[in-house]
């Protein structure tokens, strides 16, 4: 092994600043130099399995840019590449960010937005990773380590006001290249019940991002769960791609996607094809979003917005509704930023019933990591013409949708009138201003639960406590001059004064009238 080199300092060669954001490139890292390199391009005098190291150390001030980048010169012969990070986290004042760095791997193609370099990211979740021809550590992507720059990933998160100090070794492992084995995908089908209502769960994490589970894992959860179909969305990698085609089957439909992770918000691309990768270097001011969601659509995905008002940092949307396929208006346990996605939500419906706009429809998802995050808590039930992909897709795209907390909850919501006018969750009950609607919701599984029908008036009508059995029938009249759509919520008992029970399930609206 080659003693270490240790470069101090900032190690800053240029700042890139393109709108809004900045990206830093620090000074390169070399290895074997050209005068250690072989006639054939190889390294002389390398035997394989030997190993060099370089260490990096630096701080990087307050008000960094977003991502710093570590040129690291790769010469040829390297059969592995490993990093391994650390930083220092000193204690700050209550009310202000402490340090948290992220990181990742670009290889010899560049760091252009796109990604035709990216080769992983593990965000803040690992402190050490490889790559090799037939392997990698979880977030990253195997295949050959071909000489050039390639370049660590810095993402410099929140910065503590005295600094962020950090070391990052690199070591390389000489010898022969390897081969990449071809990836297999899971099928866009599974067997399916024809037009019926299906269950699924389509922002989870494993271990190839911030999660704590396997695949294998979180599918036997979502059988358990009752869901038909799940959604693979780790941070910022398409690394699992690859790894859920053993646990498909004729029962459980998985799709591939990614939670791209911006620092202006979140967004699930929800069904893309196999290997797509979507990047997420840019914030709502640099007018990039649009670009990223046509490429999710074009790779045949969903757009859809994550827990739009969740408090983490980075987390609340920042890029508007207008590129939206749905929005993700329940994630995970029942909490008071749901609420106001909810809200938020119905006002965006009442604008596009008032404006002529499309509307978006609502979806949930658990969002779960890791134990106790209950996988399918909650779910979305859709109804498809079967169990696919595009089907799955088309049901979200139209709202024929409601979520429940649970497999143990099912509603029926619909409205007729009119000479034996009917419409569903997502349609349109196609009548005369003044024609008398029924409205009526079946509900299983909700004991004590407490039934809301909201228009774009508000809520106009709350049922009395549905019996403890959790099985009860709600009905309501109105007319599509009173209401230009209807949705219902089932509630929870409350549990303060003047305020609402926690969601038990909500259906996305229908509308009523001929426009």
């Amino acid at each position: 092994m080659c003693e270490d080199v240790v470069h101090e300092g900032p190690n800053r060669r240029a700042l890139f600043v393109t709108g809004a954001a900045a990206a830093l490139t620090l000074n390169g890292v070399g290895f074997a130099s050209g005068a250690e390199r072989g006639a054939a391009g190889g390294v002389a005098g390398r035997a394989p399995g030997s190993t060099e190291t370089r260490t990096v150390r630096g701080t990087l001030p307050v008000g960094a840019p977003d991502f710093v980048y570590l040129p690291v010169e790769i010469p040829a012969g390297v059969a592995e590449l490993r990093v391994a990070y650390s930083y220092q986290k000193p204690p700050v004042p209550a009310g202000t960010q402490g340090n948290a760095l992220d990181i990742g791997v670009f290889d010899e193609r560049g760091t252009g937005l796109g990604g035709e370099g990216f080769r992983g990211w593990s965000g803040g979740a690992r402190t050490e990773f490889f790559l090799r021809a037939d392997d990698a550590t979880p977030g990253y992507i195997p295949g050959r380590i071909r000489p050039g720059t390639w370049h660590i990933a810095l993402g410099p998160y929140t910065v503590a006001p005295e600094g962020l100090p950090y070391e990052v070794t690199i070591t390389l492992t000489y010898g022969a290249p390897g081969r990449t084995p071809r990836p297999g995908y899971p099928p866009e089908r599974a067997k399916g019940r024809g037009r019926a209502w299906y269950r699924g769960d389509c922002h989870l994490h494993s271990v190839h991002s911030d999660g704590r589970r396997t695949p294998a894992e979180i599918a036997a959860l979502a059988r358990a769960a009752g869901l038909d179909f799940i959604n693979s969305s780790e941070h910022n990698t398409h690394s699992a791609h690859a790894h859920w085609a053993e646990h498909a089957g004729d029962d459980l439909l998985i799709m591939l996607g990614e939670e791209v992770t911006t620092r202006n918000g979140h967004v699930v691309a929800l069904g893309t094809d196999p290997g797509t990768f979507i990047d997420w270097r840019y914030r709502a001011r640099d007018n990039r979003f649009g670009r990223y969601a046509r490429k999710v659509r074009d790779a045949g995905g969903l757009v859809v917005p994550a827990h739009p008002h969740a408090t983490c940092v980075g987390c609340n949307w920042k890029f508007g509704f207008g590129e939206a396929d749905a929005v993700e208006v329940w994630n995970g346990a029942y909490t008071p930023d749901d609420e106001v996605s909810l809200a938020d939500w119905d006002s965006m419906l009442v604008a596009s019933v008032r404006g002529g706009r499309p509307w978006i429809p609502a979806m949930g998802n658990s969002d779960a990591h890791r134990d106790p995050d209950r996988i399918g808590g909650p779910q979305t039930v859709v109804l498809a013409d079967d169990l696919t992909r595009a089907a799955i897709q088309e049901g979200l795209r139209r709202g024929r949708s409601y979520v429940a907390e649970s497999k143990a909850v099912e509603l029926a919501f619909s409205a007729a009138g009119g000479r034996g006018a009917h419409a569903g969750i997502g349609g349109r009950l196609a009548v005369d201003r003044d024609t008398p609607v029924t409205v009526r919701l079946d509900v299983k599984g909700a004991p004590g639960g407490t039934v809301r029908i909201v228009t774009d008036q508000g809520v106009l009508h709350t049922s009395a406590p549905l019996p403890e059995s959790g099985t009860g029938t709600v009905e309501w009249r109105t007319t599509p001059s009173y209401a230009a759509y209807v949705r219902a919520e089932v509630r929870h008992p409350a549990t303060a004064p003047n305020l609402p029970g926690p969601l038990t399930a909500f259906t996305n609206p229908i509308f009523l009238g001929r426009s």
